[in-house]
């Protein structure tokens, strides 16, 4: 069945981030509209100051007015009184700077409210998305999405949208006015108003192609400065600085590139707003002259004409600044989008939560990527006893590790059935199987906390005896005896102050901690030494009680002494047996434990 995208359009992808914020925008678009009223009154009192006052000239105004100066003494009053005209032009310009203020006051409690939403839900949701999502994207480029295309929604709504309302409402008063003052003149002014808007539609596409393809060069630069950064101790080691930098800066001339590209593209644009905005100025000014030499026109409304023209150019050129930037704006919505639509892992209605201490079946289990690529597992079947230890060996890419990860339903399932049981783990909550396969990954991660942190990372209850217990288990206990700081040690970004042994060992101790019924160790003891590697695998023997431990390694001495031997090899299982049985066959097994013994004795030797 054809997936169907969670938001469709553009607009239900903002409405749903606007949740939370929409108030404080509605507030921030009615002081929008305010200032714009106020902006527009005081031409009009000065219009009316230079024809009623000065030039004595028949003015009409709307009733009220008329009674409030025939209360205070008539138009001759007024002439003699003009302090009052200036107090009435401050008290509405006041009127205005406090509408200006609270404008931006909610626009901006508004924006960051709409910038939190949309991180809280992007982060969530990403969260959820499978194991397979993030091996397909770049975190750089996800990053990039989450913070500059972020940033440029919040500055399109904002700072353009909420204007747009303002505008709109700065527009149609200023040519209202205008009409009901000469409607020849004002025809003049409003025939570039439709100019502007043909010729930002002109640049709307064309500034959007140019954004996305910038956006998606900016991606890519996040990315290789990300892997730089995180990779920096194997640049280093191997003198990869030049072949990294030669890299970047290709990467770098590219992205800037396009920047360039489309900055020519806006200086255009903006060129084309300035010769037609200050073309209506000129027009305005030359027409309205020739109008008022004819005496078609009042003195005091040639200057509100002149007024409102002046405050015209920057709603016109703004209206021209929002079209453009809509496209930039929907290019980040859609990158939004992508993420935003990506289906997150999803448990069936009545997902299950079983007894997760029985026997674990592989039956018929097959799995490949999904980009068409050769079969990973090839109909693979076997048990794994409740409480027994299985160990299974095989060589890169024999699968060994695909079948962990879909155990712990990291990898989707789709050929085949793995049931705990008898309730095959599709038909489980995917929480409940991770809380309960304990899994110590071939590549251990560490955050940028506190050892003791690290290790209780999934019991945040934990107490340090637990700690100190879980860290003897892994043999990490006498490594931190010579911590100055103990298990309060931090370790940085990744565990980069730890030795690869002591990161093991600390991913051992965090899987530990949990005491799940069903531990994994995928190939988690190759970085140890022989010696310890025996200390650990006897402590856990002695520490595990009654749970069911799966042990991957390349070491046929980490695994000899399991209860069951399944032997990989190109997807499928070559042999399966206990290590005297599968010695007793003369196969790989025994071709790879002769190769290891000879080469250990040859190190004894040395």
């Amino acid at each position: 069945m054809e997936k169907k995208d969670r938001f469709q359009t553009r607009t239900q992808m903002i409405m749903y981030f606007l949740r939370g914020s929409k108030r404080y925008f509605a507030v921030s678009i009615f002081f929008a509209c305010m200032v714009s009223v106020f902006d527009l009154i005081n031409p009009k009192i000065i219009s009316f100051t230079v024809d009623s006052l000065l030039d004595s000239q028949t003015v009409q105004l709307p009733s009220i007015l008329n009674s409030w100066i025939a209360e205070i003494g008539g138009m001759g009053y007024l002439r003699t009184h003009l302090w009052l005209i200036a107090c009435a032009v401050l008290f509405v310009a006041a009127l205005g700077a406090l509408s200006r203020f609270l404008f931006n006051l909610y626009n901006s409690i508004g924006a960051e409210h709409l910038v939190k939403t949309m991180r809280d839900s992007l982060f969530d949701h990403i969260l959820h998305l499978p194991f397979s999502w993030h091996s397909e994207n770049h975190t750089g480029d996800i990053i990039q999405r989450c913070t500059s295309d972020v940033e440029q929604i919040k500055m399109f709504l904002s700072e353009q949208l909420t204007a747009l309302f303002r505008i709109i409402v700065m527009i149609c008063l200023t040519l209202y006015f205008m009409f009901s003052m000469n409607w020849k003149l004002a025809l003049a002014a409003a025939v570039f108003i439709p100019i502007v808007v043909c010729y930002s539609f002109f640049f709307h596409t064309r500034i959007g192609s140019s954004f996305e393809k910038a956006d998606i060069e900016e991606g890519k630069l996040s990315s290789i400065v990300q892997e730089n950064l995180t990779g920096v101790r194997v640049v280093r080691a191997f003198g990869r600085e030049k072949y990294e930098q030669d890299r970047f800066d290709k990467q770098n001339g590219k992205y800037t590139g396009m920047w360039v590209h489309l900055m020519k593209l806006l200086a255009a644009f903006w060129m084309s707003s300035d010769l037609f905005s200050y073309g209506q100025v000129i027009a305005v000014l030359a027409y309205g002259s020739v109008l008022a030499v004819h005496g078609e026109i009042t003195p005091g409304n040639y200057i509100a004409f002149v007024s409102y023209t002046m405050m015209l150019m920057w709603p016109i050129r703004n209206l021209g600044r929002v079209i453009s930037n809509l496209s930039k704006a929907g290019i980040s919505i859609d990158r939004l989008r992508y993420i935003m639509n990506s289906e997150t892992e999803q448990d069936l209605p009545q997902a299950k939560t079983p007894d997760m201490s029985k026997d674990i079946v592989f039956d018929n289990v097959s799995y490949q990527y999904d980009n068409g690529s050769a079969e990973i597992l090839d109909h693979v079947s076997f048990t794994v006893k409740a409480g027994s230890t299985v160990g299974i060996l095989g060589g890169t890419g024999s699968g060994k590790s695909t079948l962990m990860y879909l155990l712990d339903r990291l990898y989707d399932l789709k050929d085949g059935t793995i049931s705990i049981g008898g309730v095959d783990i599709r038909e489980m909550k995917a929480e409940w199987v991770r809380q309960n396969v304990g899994m110590v990954l071939q590549e251990p991660y560490l955050f940028s906390r506190s050892l003791g942190e690290n290790i209780k990372i999934a019991e945040p209850e934990a107490d340090i005896e637990e700690i100190q217990h879980a860290a003897k288990i892994a043999s990490l206990d006498h490594a931190v005896e010579h911590f100055k700081e103990g298990y309060e040690t931090f370790v940085g970004e990744r565990g980069v102050t730890l030795s690869g042994g002591q990161k093991q060992r600390a991913a051992i101790a965090q899987m530990l901690i949990r005491k799940p019924p069903i531990m994994v160790f995928d190939d988690s003891l190759s970085a140890v030494d022989a010696e310890t590697d025996a200390k650990i695998r006897a402590s856990l023997k002695e520490n595990t009680g009654g749970s069911t431990v799966i042990l991957i390694a390349h070491r046929i001495t980490t695994l000899m002494k399991a209860d069951q031997i399944i032997v990989m090899d190109q997807g499928k299982i070559s042999e399966a047996g206990t290590h005297e049985e599968l010695m007793a066959k003369n196969g790989i097994y025994k071709k790879i434990y002769d190769l290891q013994s000879r080469s250990s004795a040859e190190e004894v030797q040395v």
